[in-house]
């Protein structure tokens, strides 16, 4: 296993070379090319300024050189060893400890380095908090509904993956902008960025005037949610349906009478409660436990939360850290549904092939019990395929986070990304190619890392 990590690890190397190779010549061969002219045009400079501007940004950045050699110096200075230069760009030596250095962007004029430090940190913040949504969502679906193959539920869940998987990112940020963060509409959530400016100066966790509005809070969430728990686990089908169907239609009701009066029609007012009361009883009356019960804590959270919020008579300061969560929710969102919706399908696909083979056949007649057979025996084997999907979800949601990032006004590296292609600017489109083609090999090697401790029968020795 060692031998074949450091084979991988060395590979690695030839292979971002040619990325980045392949990066840097559509960009030298595209019209305008990398050129000094390309960077001050449209400035309305004299023409002495101009040349001295372009004399400059040749000096800097060696524009006028060859492209073959832009690359190789490049290359030199995002290697941590290699040749050494002194201010006046002539070759001063070599050095095995130089450290790498990825240059100054074009279009900033600052380190690409401290760019990369200060965007790349929300962009993971974006992906860590929707990996987790989109696996435990996609397991609980897909796994249920191999299991009931032909059912109401497996029906239904197909048709809304399918929907979900059929809806363009950009489409869902702009309609989730649209209703949800509009004051034509409902203005719950923010439009962009990731924090307001007057949060700065406040302190970093919610912060109420009484104790009496937190134990308020407390519990009531924590009376609601109990309640709701034990609705859903010892109240009869029909009234579970009953039950959360008309919570559900009460905040479908107080949902419309959020919105300005000039938003609001007889249409809104019948088909948003219904349509909420008839997906909540559908939810109430199906018989998987754990997605049942989920949805019941969720509505005992939300209506506890609203008891306890209408309740309070002091004021509250909500802090940074829910200021940050606030500003998320719409962006993590519009970056988890695609992934979940197919992650839910191929878990399905995967778990249905795995129930109907010979070993699964052979447990059941040793009389094992079927939740034996399917966690213990059919789950293992089905985390293949989803390992090799997890292969490239992470370069995946880091592209995905390019629209997201663009639609919400997030300065992250997808937001950068663009950026960098629109003004042409090569040290960064370069970094950016590197860090994206660095996080897609990592993922193939830990993927075939996972292989192993998934399914004994895989050996890299």
């Amino acid at each position: 296993m060692l031998t074949y990590l450091l084979r991988r690890l060395l590979l690695m190397l030839p292979t971002l070379l040619g990325i980045t190779l392949v990066v840097f010549v559509v960009m030298a061969s595209s019209p305008g090319g990398i050129s000094a002219q390309s960077l001050v045009e449209g400035q309305n400079l004299d023409p002495e300024a101009k040349k001295e501007i372009e004399a400059y940004y040749n000096r800097l950045y060696g524009l006028d050189d060859p492209p073959y050699l832009q690359y190789l110096r490049w290359l030199n200075n995002a290697s941590p060893i290699g040749f050494t230069f002194d201010d006046e760009n002539r070759l001063s030596g070599f050095s095995f400890t130089k450290g790498p250095d990825l240059g100054k962007s074009f279009r900033y004029g600052r380190p690409v380095t401290d760019l990369l430090a200060e965007r790349v940190p929300i962009t993971i913040l974006l992906n860590v908090l929707s990996i987790p949504v989109v696996y435990l969502l996609a397991l609980l679906v897909g796994v249920r509904a191999a299991v009931e193959r032909g059912r109401s539920f497996d029906v239904s869940s197909g048709m809304i993956m399918l929907a979900l998987w059929s809806v363009p990112t950009m489409l869902a940020g702009v309609l989730l902008i649209g209703f949800f963060a509009n004051e034509q509409y409902w203005h719950w959530f923010p439009t962009a960025g990731l924090s307001d400016r007057v949060v700065a100066d406040q302190v970093f966790m919610p912060h109420w005037s009484s104790l009496w509005d937190v134990a308020l809070l407390f519990i009531a969430v924590i009376v609601a949610m109990s309640l709701f728990l034990v609705v859903a686990n010892s109240a009869g089908k029909r009234r579970r349906m009953f039950f959360l169907g008309f919570c559900w239609f009460g905040l479908g009701l107080a949902m419309i009478q959020q919105m300005p009066e000039s938003g609001r029609s007889l249409a809104l007012w019948i088909l948003t409660p219904t349509i909420f009361a008839l997906l909540a009883a559908w939810l109430a009356g199906t018989e998987y436990r754990l997605l049942r019960q989920l949805g019941f804590l969720v509505t005992g959270l939300l209506i506890g939360s609203l008891l306890s919020i209408h309740g309070m008579q002091g004021s509250w300061l909500k802090g940074f850290l829910f200021d940050r969560l606030w500003h998320l929710a719409l962006p993590v969102a519009c970056l988890s549904y695609g992934g979940f919706a197919g992650l839910a399908k191929l878990t399905r696909t995967s778990v249905l092939e795995n129930l109907l083979s010979d070993y699964a056949r052979t447990a059941r007649a040793k009389g094992l019990a079927e939740s034996a057979v399917l966690w213990k025996h059919v789950f293992r084997n089905s985390l293949l395929p989803l390992i090799t999907v997890a292969a490239s979800l992470l370069p995946s949601l880091l592209a995905g986070s390019v629209i997201v990032e663009s639609i919400f006004s997030i300065e992250g590296m997808g937001k950068l990304a663009v950026e960098a292609v629109q003004t042409r600017d090569r040290e960064l489109v370069l970094s950016i190619t590197l860090i994206g083609g660095l996080l897609t090999l990592l993922g193939y090697l830990l993927a075939d890392i996972f292989y192993a401790l998934a399914d004994p029968r895989v050996s890299y020795e």
